[in-house]
C-alpha cells in the first residue's frame, strides 16, 4: 500500500474501496497458511459452498470453502470436528468480514498419522517385508478358512455372506478380535499370531469396514505388520474402502479391497465351478460318443476285411487259375511271335537264295575251283567255267576277254 493514501491532505475512501484495499492487503500480505480448530455453525449452501465457523478456545474466525474445492475431499466434515484448514486469509467486501477461504481441509493429526505411516512403510519395506517374492499363493481349493475381525463388525456379516454364497461347504473359524480403540493393534496381533500357532486353516482373512484413517490405525501399527509377516498361513487384508491404504495391506500375501472382495479372494465360486464341471462333462461325453463311434467305425471296416478261410482259399484257386491262364495265353502268344517271325526270316532268307536270284533270269559262273567269279579280271583266256542257271548249266572255255 502507498504511503501517499496517509499523506495530508488525507484522501476520503469509499467502504467499497476500503474494503477492498484491505482485502488486497491481506492477500498480498499473508501467504496460504494452515490453521487448526473446531467446526462450529457449519452450512451446506444450495451451490454447494460450505459455510462454517473455526474456534478454540478463545477466539474463531469465519469460514468459506467453494464447491470446487469441497468437491475433492472424501469425507464430509460434521459439527465439532477437530480439523487443520489450508487456507488463504481474506476480506469479504459486501459485509467487511474477515474470513478464511479454505483450499484443503484434512482432519486434525492426520499430518502427524501421514508422517508414522510413511515412517513404518518406508522401514518395513527396507526390511523386506513387502517384497514380491515374499507373497504366498492363495490354495484353489481351501478346507477350512479363518478370519480375524470383530464378532461384531459388519464386515464379518458381508464376509460370511459372501462364503456362503461362492461355496457354502467351506467351514470358517473366526478369531475374534477388537478392531479399533485403545489396545486394538495388541488384540489383532494376537488373533493373528493364534491362527497361525493353531494352524487349522488354509487361508487367514484379517478384515474390518471402512472408517477414517484414525479409525483404520490398528492395522498401521507395527505390531500388527509384523504378526502377519510371521503367519504360517497365507494372509489376505481387507481392510476399509477400495481407496483406502493400510500398514497391513502391504504385508499381506494379498491385498484386496474390501472384506467382500477378500472373501471372494479366497473361495472358489461354486456356480463358475458347476458351469465349467457341466461344461467338461458335456465335453468328456463328447469325446466318449466321437471316440465310440470312431471305433465301432473301424470295427466294421475290420468286419468287411473278415474273410471265411474256405472263400479265402477260394479267392487263391481263382488268382491261382487266373495266373496259369495268363501264363498259357503268355506261352501261346510268345510262340506265334517266333513262328511269325520265323516265318517271315524264312521268306526273307527263300527271297535271297541264290536259285531264286537264277529264276529271275540271272545266271552264276564258276572257274573250275568252284569259285563264283564275279569280276572277268578272275578269267584269263582259254580257261574252263562252268555257267548255271535256273534249270541247268553249261560249261564253257573263255576264248577273248572284254574290260
Amino acid at each position: 500500500m502507498s504511503d501517499d493514501l496517509f499523506s495530508t491532505p488525507p484522501k476520503v475512501l469509499s467502504v467499497t474501496q476500503l474494503n477492498r484495499l484491505v482485502r488486497e492487503l491481506l492477500e498480498t500480505s499473508i501467504p496460504l497458511l494452515w490453521v487448526g480448530g473446531e467446526i462450529s455453525n457449519l452450512t451446506r449452501a444450495a451451490s454447494g459452498h460450505w459455510y462454517f465457523s473455526l474456534k478454540d478456545g478463545t477466539a474463531q474466525v469465519r469460514c468459506v470453502m467453494f464447491r470446487n474445492r469441497n468437491a475433492s475431499l472424501d469425507w464430509v466434515p460434521k459439527e465439532g470436528d477437530k480439523v487443520e484448514a489450508r487456507a488463504l486469509v481474506s476480506l469479504y467486501e459486501a459485509r467487511g468480514e474477515f474470513q478464511l477461504t479454505i483450499e484443503s481441509l484434512q482432519r486434525a493429526g492426520l499430518g502427524a498419522l501421514f508422517e508414522a505411516f510413511e515412517k513404518l512403510k518406508q522401514k518395513l519395506e527396507l526390511e523386506g517385508l513387502f517384497a514380491p517374492e515374499k507373497k504366498r499363493a492363495l490354495p484353489v481349493f481351501p478346507k477350512q478358512i479363518g478370519i480375524v475381525t470383530s464378532p461384531d463388525a459388519a464386515a464379518l456379516r458381508d464376509v460370511l455372506t459372501t462364503l456362503k454364497r461362492r461355496m457354502p461347504g467351506i467351514p470358517v473359524i473366526i478369531y475374534p478380535t477388537q478392531v479399533q480403540g485403545k489396545g486394538s493393534a495388541e488384540t489383532i496381533a494376537r488373533a493373528i499370531n493364534s491362527a497361525s500357532t493353531r494352524n487349522e486353516c488354509d487361508v487367514l482373512i484379517v478384515c474390518r469396514g471402512g472408517g477414517s484413517m484414525e479409525d483404520l490405525w490398528s492395522f498401521n501399527e507395527e505390531i500388527v505388520a509384523r504378526a502377519i509377516a510371521s503367519c504360517s498361513i497365507p494372509v489376505v487384508s481387507g481392510v476399509g474402502h477400495e481407496t483406502d491404504f493400510t500398514i497391513a495391506d502391504f504385508v499381506a500375501d494379498r491385498r484386496a479391497p474390501t472384506p467382500t472382495a477378500a472373501a471372494e479372494l479366497v473361495s472358489p465360486d461354486r456356480t463358475t465351478m458347476l458351469h465349467k464341471l457341466s461344461q467338461t462333462m458335456q465335453r468328456l461325453d463328447r469325446q466318449m460318443s466321437f471316440g465310440l463311434q470312431n471305433r465301432m467305425q473301424k470295427l466294421d471296416t475290420l468286419a468287411h476285411r473278415l474273410i471265411h478261410p474256405g472263400e479265402r482259399i477260394q479267392q487263391r484257386k481263382t488268382a491261382l487259375a487266373n495266373l496259369q491262364m495268363r501264363w498259357q495265353n503268355s506261352m501261346s502268344q510268345q510262340l506265334l511271335r517266333q513262328q511269325t517271325q520265323l516265318q517271315r526270316l524264312s521268306q526273307n532268307l527263300e527271297h535271297l537264295a541264290p536259285q531264286q536270284v537264277l529264276k529271275r533270269g540271272y545266271s552264276m559262273v564258276q572257274n573250275e575251283a568252284g569259285t563264283i567269279i564275279l569280276s572277268q579280271r578272275q578269267l584269263q583266256t582259254g580257261e574252263q567255267v562252268k555257267i548255271s542257271f535256273a534249270q541247268g548249266g553249261v560249261e564253257a572255255r573263255i576264248t577273248q576277254l572284254k574290260p
